[in-house]
């Protein structure tokens, strides 16, 4: 029998890890939490215009971090995948307990964690027929809580079982080394199947070496606010990466959370990543370097040999 090959799982198949192209490692097109009152992702006609702008840009796919219970509107992703001819990836996992209503978390307490992640990188996500293509988690500031080592735990187990990737929220970009520890050494992930997003807001390059010397990918994604330091120190953030030979580790992604961060609402969006951020960058690290950042890298980052 013949060994299946690498493929990016999206919402409407999997594909060659090739067919990617030019890649958002990380955003939302759909989002819903109590911490955003009346700023959710729920439109289906603007995230078509984002995808449309982004794809005007020169981008061909984008990667969804939305986890499960966070209003990620599988089922439309499909129709807007086809309506826009760029690929979408889904996320299942859990977020931090902040964004969930405290009766949502506790009936998923009672059952297999670990399971619903399998089954929906497996099987499907609830009444959509879309599967998931990576497992989103979230560490917390500075610290792990039971929360993140619940969730963290089943990831794990889900991705032993699956091969999918693990993406990890760092809050404000810290707990590196914490989520490492516990996936990594403890639950046995291999650090190239770890996705450590937002390590540029805490750009403390000794924290940026050591997560990827230990061989984990890394996620620099969302344009700066006033208090991140992301956009303008970045390039020597990347610059030193590469110089430490983990140019190929390094991964880039806009994170729109909220409505108002829209293109279309005056707002960055998905569109700012190459319209934006990927000139600043070719021209502080050269073009090769950010042309693999946003194809070759993500295209690995993602690729699975799914099972069966």
């Amino acid at each position: 029998m013949t060994a299946s090959r690498p493929a990016v799982r999206t919402v409407t198949g999997d594909v060659a890890p090739s067919a990617l192209g030019v890649c958002d490692a990380h955003d939302h097109l759909f989002l819903r939490s109590p911490l955003l009152p009346g700023q959710e992702l729920d439109s289906a006609r603007a995230a078509a215009a984002e995808l449309t702008a982004f794809g005007e840009a020169g981008g061909r796919s984008v990667v969804q971090w939305t986890p499960h219970g966070m209003g990620r509107r599988a089922a439309e992703l499909p129709a807007l995948s086809r309506a826009t001819d760029l690929h979408i990836v889904a996320a299942t996992g859990l977020h931090q307990a902040v964004h969930y209503d405290e009766d949502d978390l506790a009936a998923l307490r009672t059952g297999d964690l670990a399971a619903l992640f399998v089954r929906e990188l497996t099987v499907g996500i609830a009444d959509s027929g879309v599967r998931a293509g990576l497992i989103k988690v979230a560490g917390g500031f500075h610290s792990l809580d039971a929360h993140a080592r619940w969730t963290m735990t089943a990831a794990a187990e889900a991705h032993h079982a699956t091969g999918a990737p693990v993406a990890v929220h760092l809050e404000l970009g810290t707990g590196a080394q914490d989520v490492l520890d516990l996936l990594c050494a403890d639950l046995e992930v291999p650090p190239a199947k770890v996705i450590l997003g937002h390590l540029n807001r805490f750009p403390d390059l000794e924290v940026h070496l050591r997560a990827a010397a230990a061989g984990a990918q890394l996620a620099f994604d969302g344009p700066s606010r006033a208090h991140h330091a992301t956009d303008w120190r970045m390039p020597d953030a990347v610059r030193a990466l590469a110089d430490a030979g983990h140019g190929s580790q390094l991964l880039l992604g806009g994170d729109t959370t909220t409505s108002a961060a829209r293109s279309v609402h005056g707002g960055p969006g998905l569109p700012h990543l190459l319209r934006g951020v990927r000139p600043r960058l070719e021209r502080a690290v050269g073009k090769d370097l950010v042309d693999r950042m946003l194809t070759a890298n993500p295209a690995r980052a993602f690729a699975v040999q799914w099972p069966g």
